[in-house]
């Protein structure tokens, strides 16, 4: 590296140390780059998608980056910060243009030079195509007044836009069809409160999925826990909230697509009541469960979403289509025994003393317990009338491009063309029973559970851990899409991972049609548990 502008500043053994250093970053060398960052729990880097601390969390971050394009260092500037310190800041230069900037503290322990802490500066992109189809600012200007004006929103891409295609997270289906002559309803009410559409975000293939991945444009990135899945199947909007690239996801919710990926990147994510919003002009998956939901940074942000789309005029006084004027929920939580017992240990216990504190405080709600019944025969039959509807949506489609969609996605579809006329029939038989218990519980009081069973996955999780995850978070979250109820996950719990500290949500499920309402609940919870509508800080199981 002796062409380096700077080069000559940096003492032999640490420039030698950053060169190997730089070698393994463009062969990702694993292990290598674990033996460059200095061992023990104070060890950082840091990049545009967040803070790893400890050796452990950016090891494990290392294992789901994969490589850097190829580049060059051009620039290296050397200061001495004391005995055996030094930092080091370098400009690199990538062959298929741009520049990146790493920044370096080193400290020679026992003879060796180690990376300390680390920060990393990209090359800048125009669009990230992980996360958005097309974007602009804005791609289309809502109204310039109204409760919603200055927010923007980013639309899964399953929602009629006039003028655009929908792409259903594959390119073939983007390809097979044609502009929509007029917007979704859901978007529509959006832009008429004033929120102006920042662009259209990726999806898992036709949202067959709750993890977030995407064979075709890649997986987006998750906005709290760098490294990790982002959750599907509203991957895109959700990425694009956390990531700050817009403030409010347009989503959808059939087993969990809304909640999943808000529990994994720490947002607010509503899947209202079903057919309480219009579904004209989505692309449906499975139309028994399908339903719009918004995600949001805070909760302020989704009650001014709730109360603008769930109200004639928009007003908090204005009843909603169900009859619910939004202010009668009780102050009283059940949590689902069987629902618990399928979280994750750190999982359940911070939602256990999440319980125990809200008992400690004055205006400490009612809790209990309740039961919901075998958690497999809500999945069972939702799986079957899912199954069937999707296979009836998107088989036809499925049979002239067999090879079109991922591998995961073929082989649900596979699972779902088997489904028999009887099988669905006995299926939908046991849902009405199962909804029915779902209902009761709800009817004085509010379901209190976790979203998920723990914290979002590693990228590189192989296929048998996601497939455990997906089953595990199919049994949390088909409850409610079975009973057609309105549920919310609220950012309230924190709790270990690999990656660092991680986000779990908290889901309040209520009766139908108390949407509104039930927004008003959670933030209300979110206030005595913590400051704002962010709630408290949970780890292993404590709060803080």
């Amino acid at each position: 590296m002796s062409d380096i502008r700077g080069a000559d500043t940096v003492p032999d053994d640490l420039l030698e140390a950053f060169t190997r250093y730089e070698a393994g970053v463009v062969a990702n060398d694993l292990d290598h780059l674990d033996a460059a960052f200095a061992p023990g729990e104070s060890t950082l880097r840091g990049d545009a998608a967040g803070l790893l601390v400890g050796h452990e969390a950016i090891s494990a971050f290392r294992g789901t980056r994969g490589g850097v394009p190829p580049r060059r260092i051009e620039r290296i500037e050397h200061r001495e910060l004391g005995p055996d310190v030094a930092l080091l800041v370098s400009v690199s230069r990538y062959d298929s243009g741009g520049t990146g900037l790493q920044t370096q503290v080193w400290q020679r322990v026992d003879g060796t030079w180690l990376i300390t802490a680390a920060h990393v500066t990209p090359r800048a992109t125009a669009l990230d195509r992980r996360v958005w189809r097309t974007v602009g600012d804005p791609m289309y200007q809502g109204a310039w007044e109204g409760p919603l004006a200055g927010l923007t929103v980013a639309v899964k891409d399953l929602f009629a836009i006039s003028g655009y295609r929908i792409g259903a997270g594959n390119p073939t289906f983007l390809d097979d069809g044609r502009a929509e002559t007029s917007t979704a309803p859901a978007v529509s009410d959006l832009l008429r409160g004033g929120a102006s559409l920042r662009g259209i975000a990726r999806t898992d293939e036709l949202a067959y999925s709750v993890a977030g991945d995407n064979v075709h444009y890649g997986t987006p990135p998750n906005g709290a826990l760098p490294g990790a899945l982002p959750g599907g199947s509203s991957s895109g909007p959700a990425s694009a909230v956390a990531t700050g690239q817009a403030e409010v996801g347009l989503a959808t919710d059939t087993a969990g697509s809304v909640r999943v990926p808000a529990s994994y990147q720490g947002l607010w994510g509503l899947r209202t009541t079903h057919g309480l919003v219009p579904r004209q002009g989505m692309l449906p998956l499975a139309q028994s469960f399908d339903t719009v939901g918004w995600l949001t940074r805070d909760g302020g942000t989704l009650q001014r979403v709730a109360d603008w789309c769930l109200s004639y005029d928009g007003s908090e006084s204005t009843e909603n289509v169900y009859g619910e004027s939004g202010h009668d929920l009780p102050w009283r939580f059940v949590v689902p025994t069987e629902l618990l017992a399928v979280a994750e240990p750190d999982t359940r216990a911070a939602l256990e003393e999440l319980v125990d504190t809200l008992a400690r405080h004055p205006e400490a709600p009612a809790v209990g317990t309740g039961e919901v019944g075998d958690l497999d025969e809500y999945l069972t039959a939702f799986r079957t009338v899912q199954g069937a509807e999707a296979w009836r949506n998107h088989g036809a489609w499925l049979r002239r491009h067999p090879d079109a969609v991922g591998p995961a996605v073929a082989e649900r579809f596979r699972a779902a063309a088997a489904v028999t006329a009887e099988q669905e029939s006995a299926a939908r038989a046991a849902l009405s029973p199962l909804a029915a218990r779902v209902h009761a519980l709800v009817e004085d009081a509010v379901l209190l559970l976790p979203t998920v069973p723990g914290p979002a996955p590693l990228r590189t999780s192989g296929g048998e851990r996601v497939d455990a995850v997906r089953a595990a978070t199919l049994r949390l979250t088909t409850p409610a899409a079975v009973a057609g109820l309105p549920a919310l996950s609220a950012p309230l719990l924190t709790v270990p991972s690999l990656l660092g500290p991680a986000p779990v949500g908290v889901c309040l499920v209520s009766r139908a049609g108390t949407d509104i309402a039930l927004v008003r609940l959670a933030r209300r919870l979110a206030r005595l548990l913590g400051p704002g509508d962010g709630g408290p800080t949970t780890t292993g199981g404590t709060i803080a």
